[in-house]
């Protein structure tokens, strides 16, 4: 492993930070994420102008990402074990899902369409003035869907591939694609590099996630439905990543997601995902279900894997 730790004790190392998350959740003040956020818009506003903004991009990506990567990476060298999990339980963001999501459902359940518009436009990008029950029940869902590859199990993978640098690494390259990744005139180039490298970093995490989605669908119809729907639907999904992840995990809620919504004032016709009903609020809940579900299995084959090379080391000692 890329972090100098034993599978044993990566296995070990993710369980806790899983654990650290569910227990504590988010830190209410000082996120680290927050303040990479500040420095990553302070670096966008000096180099986003200009010729070249594919070349200033790419340094820009360069800046703001490798110097934390390896100073964490020299830190965990200098701090151990402890660090890792720390590093993930800052990265990790299981807990704020549902801490995120809940309310909206709480919301849509007491029939409080405004107190859930403006929470559910906290979360996601589209327009959520005008939105009916149904509509923010769908944007919810897919964010939980989504999300709970970004800022869970592309976390776990890399935490696994590389410790909690790796993590970190993920987490910042996942967070300048947010802020960065647009297909518009201010950020068409200049956030190109952003948006591919997270494309490569999230491309194999993203289809295990597709694939435990598929796995965990309660009946065998679920699981057949959430496979033909990753298979058939995710390829018109304009994110190469999202869509498997999406389609999978409607189909195995049995859920027909996607369709039409509005960004900024325009109704977009988006590819369908899933197949079923409609979304409603107690979906919500569902698809956190779904999602903290699959952290449960990653965290088990974790454990198989460490097992099985604690065994073999057992018998080639």
């Amino acid at each position: 492993m890329l972090s100098g730790l034993s599978l044993p004790m990566l296995a070990a190392l993710m369980t806790a930070g899983v654990l650290l998350d569910i227990i504590l959740g988010e830190t209410r003040r000082w996120h680290p994420l927050v303040g990479f956020g500040r420095l990553a818009n302070a670096i966008e506003r000096l180099l986003n102008r200009g010729r070249a903004r594919f070349v200033r991009g790419a340094l820009a990506w360069m800046l703001a990402v490798l110097p934390i990567t390896v100073l964490t990476a020299w830190l965990c060298g200098w701090a151990g074990a402890a660090l890792h999990v720390f590093l993930l339980y800052l990265c990790l963001g299981l807990r704020s899902l549902r801490d995120h999501n809940q309310p909206i459902a709480d919301a849509l359940a007491l029939d409080d369409l405004d107190n859930a518009r403006l929470l559910t436009a906290r979360i996601v990008s589209r327009d959520t003035t005008n939105a009916d029950a149904a509509s923010l029940a769908k944007a919810s869902t897919e964010s939980l869907l989504e999300n709970g590859n970004d800022a869970v199990f592309g976390t776990l993978f890399w935490f696994a591939v590389a410790g909690g640098p790796g993590a970190v690494l993920f987490r910042l390259a996942n967070t300048l694609d947010a802020m960065w990744g647009y297909r518009n005139e201010r950020f068409d180039w200049f956030g190109c590099c952003a948006a591919r490298i997270d494309d490569i970093l999230n491309y194999l995490p993203a289809r295990l996630t597709a694939l435990s989605y598929v796995l965990l669908g309660k009946t065998m119809a679920d699981k057949k439905r959430a496979w033909f729907c990753w298979r058939t639907q995710a390829p018109a999904w304009g994110s190469p990543n999202a869509g498997p992840v999406m389609a999978s995990g409607a189909g195995a809620l049995g859920l027909a997601l996607g369709g039409d919504a509005i960004y900024d004032g325009v109704l977009e016709s988006r590819p369908p995902l899933g197949s079923g009903r409609p979304a409603e609020a107690r979906d919500i809940d569902r698809a956190w279900r779904l999602v903290a579900e699959t952290a449960v299995l990653w965290l088990i084959w974790m454990a198989l894997a460490a097992g099985l090379v604690y065994v073999r080391g057992v018998f080639h000692a």
